[in-house]
Formats: structure tokens, sequence, C-alpha cells
């Protein structure tokens, strides 16, 4: 017997989690498509390193002309 369960116990956040799954049955299912569509996505990862191959380092003061251009 485990002294920390509480088996009857939900919380109100559960609660109203489950009751909004029983209302709307296809809830978890646009869940995931939404997820799918902003998050789970296949990265291409020689294209990355080529990317971060080709990008410039930025100076630290960006609107310091340089005075080599005069």
């Amino acid at each position: 017997m485990n002294l920390f369960a509480r088996p009857h116990y939900a919380s109100d956040a559960t609660q109203f989690i489950e009751s909004l799954k029983q209302q709307n049955p296809a809830l978890e299912a646009e869940q995931r498509q939404g997820r799918a569509l902003l998050w789970d996505k296949q990265i291409d990862r020689q294209l990355s390193a080529e990317a971060r191959a080709a990008s410039v380092k930025q100076k630290p003061y960006v609107y310091q002309t340089d005075p080599k251009l005069r």
C-alpha cells in the first residue's frame, strides 16, 4: 500500500480537461494536428550546417561605420 496515493482525488484542472474532452472527442486529434503543423518537422541537417557556415559574424556595434571604407 502506497502512503502517498490518493486514488479518489482529481484536481480542478484535471476535471476540467476531462469534461472538455468528453464534450469534444475530436479535441485531442486537433491538438495533435496543430502540433504536427508547428513543431513536428523533419530537419535537413546538411542545409542547416550550410546556413550556419555561410553566416557572417555581426560586429559588436552594428551602427559604427568602418573607417577602412572611407
